[in-house]
C-alpha cells in the first residue's frame, strides 16, 4: 500500500482521531497577547493556566531587555554552524561553566533543544552491553532515548522503590554477565502529575548496587530546592545524582537545555551526541538570555520569585484538596485536576471553563497520560495573583456541581466556532 494512502485511511492515532472536532480550540489553540496569566483566546480575554513560565520570566522587564539587546547585538544566526565546526564561542563556554557550578558538577554541555538532547544523551551513554532501568512514567523524550538502546531495559512501577530494587537486581546480574553497566533513568518532577521522583530512596540503593542515576529535571530546575538547583537539592542528594539534565523552557522561559556530569563524561558526550553534533549551535542571543536568567535564578530576586510561586501553588493546591478535588500526589507546581468521566465530558467542561468562566487550562488524555485518565493541567506561576487563584477555585467549584448534576452527560461535542 502507498504510504500516503495508509495515512489517509488511518484514524489519526490516539489523539489525532479527535482532530476534526478539536483542532484550533482544544488542540493547537492560539493564545495571543503578552505572555502571562492574562491573555486572549478565541476573541476573549482569559485567565491562562497553561504556560510553563514558572518564575514569570517570560515578560520580566530585565529579561525582555536582555533578549532584545542580545538580538540587536548578534542577530539570530550567530554563531553559524554546529558547535564542533563553527558554532563554538566563549559565551557558550561561560554558560556551561556557570550551569555546572550551579549544579555542583564538574562540567556541562548545552542542548539546542532539550528533547533531542536527552534522546542523544541516552543513546550515547549506553552500549548494547549496558542495561537501563527506568520509571514506567518517564517523559516521552526519555522513552525515545531508551528506544534507541540496543540492549536490555527494565521498567519499574512508578515511584515504587520495591519494584525499582527488584529491577535493579535483575539489571545488575545481567550487566555483570555482559560486562556492562546499569543506568537508572527517572525524573525530578513528573510534568503531568506534579509528583516528585523518589530520588532520595533511589540514591540510597547505591549502597547496595552499582549503577548510575540520570534525572530529567525539566520541571525542577530553577524552582525546586532552597536555591533553585532542582529536585536533587530539594532531597539533599545532589552528589548522588550522576547525570543532571535541566531544561530552559520551564523556569527560564526560553528554548534549550543542558546536561551536567563528570568532565570526562561531558568530553565524551559532546563528540557523540548526534542531535547536537550535527545540528546548529544555540544562537548567541539565546545564550546571553540564558545567562541573564541564570543570574536572576541565583539572586535575591530569584528567591522572591520562588517564594511567590510557592505561595500561589500552595493556595491553589490546598484549595482544590479542601473542596474534595483529586489532584493526586502533586508536590511540585504542576497541578492536575482529575476528572471522573470520559473525554466527552471533560471536553464540554473545558469549553464551559473557556467560554463562560474565561479560564484557559489544558485538557490532557492518553497517550500523554495513562489510558483511562483525564486531567485538567494547571500550571501556577509567580506571575499569577491570589485573586487569580481564588477566582479559579470558585469556577471549578461550580463546574464540579454541574458535573455532579449531569449537565455534561450524554451531550455531543458542539461544532467549534474559531474566531
Amino acid at each position: 500500500m502507498d504510504i500516503f494512502d495508509r495515512i489517509r485511511q488511518s484514524t489519526g492515532g490516539p489523539i489525532g482521531q479527535y482532530r476534526n472536532k478539536v483542532e484550533g480550540y482544544y488542540s493547537f489553540p492560539k493564545l495571543e497577547g503578552e505572555l502571562g496569566p492574562h491573555m486572549k483566546f478565541n476573541g476573549s480575554d482569559v485567565l491562562c493556566w497553561s504556560l510553563n513560565n514558572y518564575l514569570g520570566l517570560a515578560n520580566d522587564p530585565e529579561i525582555r531587555k536582555a533578549d532584545s539587546e542580545g538580538a540587536e547585538r548578534w542577530g539570530l544566526a550567530y554563531p553559524m554552524g554546529a558547535r564542533m565546526m563553527t558554532g563554538h564561542t566563549k559565551l557558550h563556554e561561560r554558560l556551561e561553566k556557570e550551569l555546572a557550578e550551579f549544579e555542583h558538577k564538574e562540567a556541562a554541555f548545552l542542548f539546542n533543544f532539550g528533547y533531542q538532547g536527552i534522546v542523544s544523551a541516552i543513546d550515547s551513554l549506553v552500549t548494547r552491553h549496558d542495561v537501563i532501568v527506568y520509571d514506567a512514567e518517564i517523559h516521552a523524550c526519555l522513552i525515545d532515548g531508551k528506544r534507541l538502546h540496543m540492549g536490555k531495559s527494565f521498567s519499574y512501577k512508578h515511584n515504587d522503590i520495591v519494584s525499582c530494587e527488584q529491577k535493579l537486581k535483575l539489571a545488575t546480574k545481567l550487566a555483570e554477565e555482559q560486562d556492562g553497566g546499569v543506568l537508572l533513568i527517572t525524573e525530578g518532577v513528573y510534568g503531568m502529575t506534579g509528583a516528585l521522583g523518589i530520588l532520595d530512596q533511589i540514591a540510597a540503593l547505591k549502597k547496595k548496587y552499582k549503577f548510575r542515576i540520570l534525572i530529567d529535571d525539566a520541571h525542577g530546575f530553577g524552582v525546586m530546592g532552597p536555591n533553585g538547583r532542582g529536585t536533587s537539592e530539594h532531597f539533599g542528594v545532589m552528589d548522588d545524582i550522576d547525570i543532571y539534565i535541566g531544561a530552559y523552557a520551564k523556569s527560564m522561559a526560553i528554548i534549550g537545555g543542558f546536561i551536567a556530569t563528570d568532565k570526562d563524561v561531558i568530553d565524551y558526550l559532546k563528540y557523540n551526541m548526534r542531535s547536537q553534533l550535527y545540528a546548529k549551535s544555540l544562537p548567541m542571543a539565546i545564550v546571553e538570555g540564558c545567562l541573564k536568567r541564570l543570574e536572576i535564578i541565583r539572586s535575591a530576586k530569584g528567591d522572591e520569585l520562588r517564594k511567590k510561586l510557592w505561595t500561589v501553588t500552595r493556595r491553589l493546591q490546598d484549595g482544590f484538596r479542601n473542596m474534595g478535588f483529586d489532584i493526586g500526589p502533586a508536590q511540585a507546581c504542576v497541578t492536575p485536576v482529575h476528572i471522573k468521566g470520559g473525554v466527552e465530558q471533560a471536553t464540554l467542561m473545558a469549553r464551559d471553563l473557556r467560554e463562560n468562566y474565561k479560564i484557559f487550562c489544558s485538557i490532557v488524555i492518553y497517550p500523554v497520560i495513562p489510558a483511562g485518565m483525564v486531567i485538567f493541567r494547571i500550571i501556577p506561576t509567580a506571575a499569577h495573583s491570589i485573586e487569580d487563584v481564588d477566582y479559579t477555585l470558585n469556577a471549578f467549584k461550580e463546574i464540579r456541581e454541574k458535573l455532579q448534576n449531569g449537565e455534561y452527560d450524554n451531550k455531543p461535542i458542539p461544532d467549534l466556532v474559531i474566531k
